[in-house]
């Protein structure tokens, strides 16, 4: 295939290979019950596993950002290499499973190397295609949804296998993602790589007002996100076992549960072409809010009712997502924009490790009602957003040049 074919299509490619390099991020958790089963991990101990690929992540982002890497090299060698270590560690965790703490330094380093594809991928995204960036954004983190529940779709169809077959395809799709984004290269629309950058660099934005409000509401929503996504194995498995149902039923369920939120990712990023990326993201994370006051309230309803809801759940809780990046990077300075979004999501995720580790180490006191933990992740980035509007002659929010005002 000659180079100009490759390029016709970039942003397919490029959401194709953040599927791929995504698969990484909860591979562990797509083979939770297995490692329950065989090795005597409990939930915590698979808490801890997921909070250190959130630890390895933000460092990352944070090295990023203070180094310039983001800025001063070509975004796609650096989505490449990383895909290529992320590779690497994940299937060593095959390996390093049963010997602690090597299985928590490796899916640090997996973290790691997330760093290098998800922010990466949103540069790129923004360097093949700067209009309607809200929509184009969509797909991405659509496909990060789907590679965050591709390791339940990975253990589903391999049932009566070792639970290391998923954790290896996991990593051959990491690797069919780096040499995808290698063949396609930068896009057009950025500055050349190069230049110096400091930390400060990628906090330039936080002084507009507009900027800051925008990261509010992407913080609350961070809260909530990722301990939803690891908790969904646990609240799938209640209800199958409700139901009386072939345990076989619980990856399958969570790969739906957490694949709808592509669904609600691309059709927010179309609506947002119409209605504007902040009114898909206030609407999406009210309703993300609202579903997380109620499962709690309903431990009597039918087992069918309550998988209902947390599907639902999961196509509103990472619809505004891709809405929040549109709006971030209409704000960020245009020469760094790689070292602006970095810094946002480290910060963010730095707020999953709470979350996370406050869910998981209360489970098994609590239950369902643990999902109250998440409200105030809703609740404030609300709050954060409260007065905030659509920019005059920007409806979409998807254009560059929306940047720089109140």
């Amino acid at each position: 295939m000659t180079p100009s074919l490759w390029r016709r299509h970039p942003l397919a490619l490029i959401v194709l290979a953040q599927l791929c390099g995504t698969s990484l991020w909860f591979s562990v958790n797509g083979v939770g019950l297995s490692l329950s089963r065989d090795l005597g991990l409990s939930e915590a101990d698979l808490g801890r596993l997921t909070l250190t690929v959130q630890a390895g992540f933000i460092v990352g982002t944070l090295t990023l950002a203070a180094t310039g890497l983001a800025d001063r090299f070509r975004a796609s060698r650096i989505f490449a290499i990383s895909c290529l270590l992320g590779a690497l560690t994940n299937a060593g965790f095959v390996i390093a499973a049963p010997h602690p703490p090597l299985d928590l330094l490796l899916r640090f380093a997996t973290g790691l190397c997330l760093a290098g594809i998800y922010p990466l991928g949103m540069k790129l995204v923004i360097g093949w295609t700067p209009r309607h960036t809200g929509a184009a954004l969509a797909w991405l983190v659509g496909m990060l949804t789907l590679g965050t529940a591709l390791p339940h779709l990975l253990r589903g169809s391999t049932l009566g296998l070792p639970w290391e077959w998923p954790l290896l395809g996991a990593s051959a799709l990491a690797l069919a993602g780096g040499a995808l984004i290698l063949a396609l290269g930068d896009g057009p629309h950025l500055p050349p790589p190069g230049g110096k950058a400091r930390l400060l660099d990628g906090l330039a934005a936080l002084r507009e007002r507009r900027f800051r409000a925008v990261a509010g509401g992407y913080f609350g929503h961070c809260w909530e996100l990722y301990a939803l996504w690891t908790l969904t194995p646990f609240l799938v498995a209640r209800e199958v076992a409700r139901l009386g149902a072939p345990e076989a039923w619980i990856p399958w369920l969570s790969f739906s549960v957490i694949a709808l939120g592509f669904l609600g990712c691309v059709g927010g990023g179309a609506l947002s072409r119409r209605l504007g990326s902040l009114w898909v993201a206030r609407r999406a994370l009210a309703a993300s809010g609202l579903v997380c006051l109620a499962y709690p309230l309903l431990p009597w309803a039918p087992p069918g009712l309550l998988l209902g809801l947390l599907a639902l759940w999961g196509l509103a809780v990472i619809a505004d997502s891709p809405q929040f990046s549109a709006l971030a990077a209409a704000s960020a300075p245009r020469e760094r924009v790689g070292s602006t979004l970095a810094v946002m999501n480290a910060v963010g995720f730095a707020l999953t490790i709470p979350a996370i580790s406050l869910t998981t180490a209360l489970w098994g006191l609590q239950g369902s009602w643990v999902l109250w933990w998440l409200l105030p992740g809703p609740l404030l980035g609300l709050w954060a957003m409260r007065g905030l509007r659509e920019l005059p002659g920007q409806p979409t929010g998807d254009q560059e040049t929306a940047s720089r005002r109140t």
